[in-house]
């Protein structure tokens, strides 16, 4: 299946300035109809200061890698909340092609380890910084989740496997974004109050094989190197806060 990211611009979409302060502070789910998390009554905590940094670098082709580095922060300097899901959103112009690459099962990287995926099925990669500035690396596997299209970020120093999967974007956000990745983190037996959060969390997409001598990009774009792009990264946490911090950066 392959999946294209084409939308117009919306104006108002994410314009929390023309917009009444309640209806900024808790922007509505960009992926309602995919899986679901099990309900979790909300806690006390932090309230979480995210921002977001993206870059998009061509590679051959039309291929592209989109890098997402989010930051996260207190007003008081404490460890951010845990979080409990997050909703990726990729650029209009971008287009991906799972069904190109080989696909890692989560069973078997369960039992071991992702060093036994087949070859060329890591799509991306990443690094997570915890509140005490400890660093994990952080790998991306195609996948199949159930009946979709999907990728595996594996944490492989503690184990942790967490699902994406592809999803239409929804209203109010079709004008900008048209396809997501949907992370849900599901919930632990750590009590969710005593989940920390990360501090930064960098997660890129982008792979490149070929077929037939023509080189295929896991994600490809059809913009042009300078063209502004939209990404966003919808963030909901265990305290029931929700942001959603986006970035615009040219295509390099």
């Amino acid at each position: 299946m392959r999946i294209l990211l084409r939308a117009g611009i919306v104006a108002a979409v994410l314009a929390g300035a023309a917009a009444p302060a309640a209806a900024a502070a808790t922007p509505p789910d960009p992926a309602p109809g995919g899986p679901q998390r099990p309900y979790e009554p909300d806690v006390a905590g932090p309230r979480n200061l995210d921002s977001l940094q993206v870059t998009a670098t061509k590679g051959e082709g039309r291929s592209v890698t989109v890098a997402f580095d989010r930051r996260s922060r207190t007003a008081e300097g404490t460890v951010p909340a845990g979080a409990r899901r997050f909703v990726f959103l990729f650029d209009r112009s971008i287009s991906f092609n799972p069904e190109a690459f080989p696909t890692c099962a989560r069973t078997v990287i369960t039992e071991d380890g992702p060093d036994a995926c087949p070859s060329g099925s890591q799509v991306g990669s990443g690094i997570g910084t915890s509140f005490d500035g400890t660093e994990q690396p952080v790998l991306v596997f195609n996948t199949r989740v159930g009946s979709l299209p999907g990728v595996l970020v594996v944490l492989p120093e503690t184990g942790v496997i967490l699902e994406q999967t592809f999803e239409r974007v929804s209203t109010p956000y079709r004008g900008t974004y048209r396809w997501t990745l949907d992370e849900i983190l599901p919930p632990t037996d750590v009590p969710p109050q005593d989940r920390a959060g990360t501090s930064r969390f960098r997660l890129a997409f982008g792979a490149t094989t070929h077929r037939h001598g023509r080189p295929i990009g896991f994600a490809e774009t059809s913009a042009r190197p300078g063209t502004p792009m939209r990404f966003g990264l919808w963030s909901e946490f265990v305290t029931g806060q929700v942001v959603l911090p986006t970035s615009t950066t040219a295509l390099r």
